[in-house]
């Protein structure tokens, strides 16, 4: 009795999990198996308005054949407190994949370290920018964007029929910071406009172009930005702390390619002996001049940047996200139709804390479509649409877009599937309850159909179950 009244319980179960189980949503889970590390990067020292900028190979990485399903990070000082943004700006942390000679020296940690290319190998992402190889990449906005790839979906890496004979797998982690206790201007230092960093030279020793106000090439490593006079502060020691989540890797996971399209990206065709091919000119950054005096009061005062490029790959998107600074209102992934793929909006804090830092981009959103709903095909041209405002000026602005696309979507996890799987896990006498149960409401339906084909040979009307 007891197993027939488990029986009902498990039937009724088996009929919600059906109806729980749409067919497109559905697929099996692999959360449980997610493994987690906390990492800290090679210690930086900062004092007020001075700049890190430094490229870090051979940095702590899990090992071996995973794929990877996040990565988070934060800047923190040595008693593991998280940095606010007005005190310590990230204008941004990369993380590149390379191959290392075994015998080489690029394994060890050094920020300044110039590597011999006969023993270097980058693996870039499968985007269009050579100068953004990246395969995760954040800004102020690491706190509050989501980077997590979902099931059954994975970056893979450590695979070893990939990896060159006498080379090993690395991850290089470049990290720029500013710090911006006591400086003169914070947003035009975190914009890094060089008439406050006082140079005009680029790190390389290059003369700046004398319409270059401002970006990468006035805030490299050591230079310093303008302090208020008489302002005192600490030198003190700071890391990037990250954390890295994978799974093993198996034949359940479907492996994603990462596309990074940048909005000052200028596309150039060219015909050569094997046909036609693309040249891509990537800026990375740009300037938003402001609006005409008469309109600075005007919140529609706004500067919008687009261009076209031409898909290298095609596939399912599964994740999009954007990257911009301070002044960003929001970016857009289109088709050439107009058709809407994945729009990117910036969250601003409201405080003084860490991840709410008043006027400062904390998050931005991300898309995560439904699988197997937009597939991008190879050849095809979308449109990267970049927005901020301008009732001020700001220099070295970015737009970049980041999204993944897989080859295949999965079949679902099915309702069959889930019965088996419970089967697995459920006693079995119990479902022998529930398989009477079943019976006999197909009995009682059989029994009622035939009721019905009855009444109506004898002139009388069905009764509406």
């Amino acid at each position: 009795m007891r197993n027939l009244y488990q029986g009902w319980r498990i039937l009724v179960a088996i009929l919600l999990l059906g109806l729980s189980l749409p067919h497109s949503q559905a697929y099996l889970k692999n959360e449980k198996n997610i493994k987690s590390a906390v990492f800290l990067s090679p210690k930086f020292v900062l004092g007020p308005g001075s700049v890190e900028n430094k490229y870090y190979f051979g940095i702590d990485f899990p090992r071996g054949h995973i794929a990877l399903k996040s990565f988070d990070a934060e800047v923190v000082d040595e008693a593991g407190n998280p940095i606010p943004l007005h005190e310590t700006y990230l204008h941004h942390w990369v993380i590149m994949r390379y191959y290392a000679r075994k015998d080489s020296e690029v394994s060890a940690y050094d920020g300044n370290r110039v590597v011999r290319e006969s023993d270097f190998i980058t693996v870039r992402n499968d985007g269009v920018c050579h100068n953004v190889g990246q395969y995760f990449g954040l800004g102020s906005e690491t706190r509050g964007t989501e980077t997590h790839i979902p099931d059954p979906y994975g970056i893979e890496i450590g695979n070893p029929d990939e990896i060159p004979a006498g080379y090993e797998e690395g991850w290089m982690l470049n990290v720029h910071a500013i710090d911006t206790r006591g400086v003169e201007d914070r947003l035009g230092c975190t914009e890094c406009r060089c008439d406050l960093y006082n140079v005009t030279v680029d790190e390389y020793g290059n003369p700046l172009r004398p319409d270059y106000k401002g970006g990468l090439r006035c805030c490299y490593d050591h230079t310093q930005c303008r302090v208020k006079d008489g302002f005192e502060g600490v030198r003190r020691s700071l890391y990037l702390k990250y954390t890295v989540r994978w799974v093993d890797w198996d034949t359940s996971v479907v492996p994603v390619k990462i596309l990074i399209l940048d909005v000052t990206d200028t596309e150039k065709r060219l015909s050569n002996l094997t046909g036609l091919s693309i040249e891509h000119h990537c800026l990375v950054e740009y300037e938003v001049e402001p609006c005409q005096a008469t309109r600075m009061a005007d919140d529609a005062c706004s500067h919008t940047t687009r261009t076209s490029v031409t898909m290298p790959t095609g596939g399912y998107m599964i994740y999009g996200v954007a990257h911009q600074h301070s002044g960003g209102t929001g970016s857009t992934l289109y088709r050439e139709d107009g058709e809407v793929i994945c729009t990117s909006i910036p969250a601003y804090g409201n405080g003084t804390e860490a991840g709410n830092e008043a006027g400062y981009i904390v998050g931005m959103s991300t898309c995560y479509p439904q699988p197997g709903s937009i597939k991008i095909t190879a050849g095809e041209t979308l449109i990267v649409e970049s927005n901020y405002s301008s009732s001020l000026h700001h220099t070295g602005v970015m737009g970049l877009f980041y999204f993944l696309l897989v080859d295949r979507v999965p079949e679902p996890y099915s309702f069959f599937d889930a019965l088996t799987n419970n089967y697995k896990h459920m006693n079995h006498s119990a479902y022998a309850g529930a398989a009477i149960v079943l019976l006999g409401v197909v009995a009682a339906v059989a029994a009622v159909r035939y009721h019905r084909r009855n009444k109506n040979v004898d002139g009388y009307q069905p009764i509406v179950v």
